[in-house]
């Protein structure tokens, strides 16, 4: 598998997959369900982390077959603009969307305002991410096209679409044009990888055994902290990617550090959607958590640690990864 099928494969999951939640949510506000509304913010929360390897595969597709005879690189960028716009209104529907699974949490539902904000956006999301499907077909399925001129083809709506999404060379531009700015998006990544390792990985040595005259309800208020953390770095993460695609895309440590950041995130479900949870949180002072905790948070700080190892060693390894 070379990362033109494994673009192939991700996109349909993300693409489906939002609209799954979409359904579910629409479902739940009209059934006044709250379990479905949870499972649906639970899936976009899910399917803004699976969009981020589906959107850096992205090259590695392009790279395949932008040289084949009939593939018109206006389509490719037509198609490129499309998933970076989506690609935004899908993480911060991700976003959103953890917020409102916090406020289940904490107050039983969420809060008006965060529906009200996430289905809005899981609107515009789905729209935007069909959108991006169907860019991506054009490519390469002429059968379908009313015009050889992708201008022509693509209707009110897409038209309307297209004025908002940004030009990729330009924005690539953009991101490497400052070598002050470029620092500052690092440092910034730096600071997000702090507030994530800081909180998490607190909570996560108090649930070794560490530091057991800790409640761990308290600890686990810093959570936030690491949510806050998580999404300056995707923020900035992708905003480095854009600027250099072709430095990260061929380069198995980066690829293998998001395959870290995945596992992570069927981690962090293993224990908030089972009943780990439930039992840690009540834990007081001196209590010793249970070996599924305990798993869970070892696995956590390996993971972790190999994320921050594996980004330093992402220079090393360029052009380790093939498009074709």
């Amino acid at each position: 598998m070379n990362l033109a099928h494994l673009h192939l494969l991700l996109n349909h999951f993300s693409i489906i997959g939002t609209i799954i939640g979409l359904g579910l949510f629409l479902v739940s506000l009209v059934g006044e369900n709250d379990d479905l509304k949870r499972a649906g913010l639970i899936i976009f929360a899910a399917m803004a982390l699976l969009s981020l390897p589906t959107f850096f595969s992205g090259v590695g597709a392009q790279g395949a077959i932008q040289e084949l005879p009939g593939v018109s690189e206006a389509l490719i960028d037509r198609h490129e603009g499309a998933a970076i716009l989506a690609l935004f209104f899908m993480e911060i529907t991700g976003a959103l969307s953890l917020v409102g699974l916090w406020q289940s949490h904490k107050f039983s539902r969420p809060a008006r305002g965060n529906v009200v904000a996430v289905l809005l956006l899981s609107l515009f999301t789905v729209g935007l991410m069909a959108r991006v499907g169907t860019t991506g077909g054009d490519i390469r399925h002429p059968e379908v096209w009313a015009s050889s001129d992708p201008a022509a083809n693509e209707g009110t709506l897409g038209s309307i679409a297209h004025a908002f999404e940004p030009a990729p060379d330009k924005v690539t531009e953009l991101m490497t044009a400052n070598k002050f700015w470029w620092a500052f998006m690092m440092a910034l990544h730096f600071i997000g990888l702090v507030m994530i390792v800081g909180a998490v990985g607190a909570l996560d040595l108090r649930m070794l055994g560490f530091a057991k005259e800790l409640p761990i309800a308290s600890m686990h208020r810093l959570v936030p902290w690491a949510l806050a953390g998580f999404a300056i770095n995707v923020t900035t993460g992708v905003l480095a990617f854009i600027g250099m695609p072709n430095f990260y895309t061929y380069d198995i440590a980066f690829w293998i550090k998001i395959f870290a950041i995945l596992l992570l995130g069927l981690n962090a479900a293993a224990f908030y959607l089972t009943d780990t949870f439930n039992v840690v949180e009540h834990m007081g002072p001196g209590e010793d958590a249970p070996p599924p905790a305990k798993i869970i948070a070892a696995s956590s700080l390996v993971l972790w640690f190999a994320v921050i190892t594996l980004g330093r060693y992402i220079q090393f390894y360029q052009s380790t990864v093939s498009g074709r």
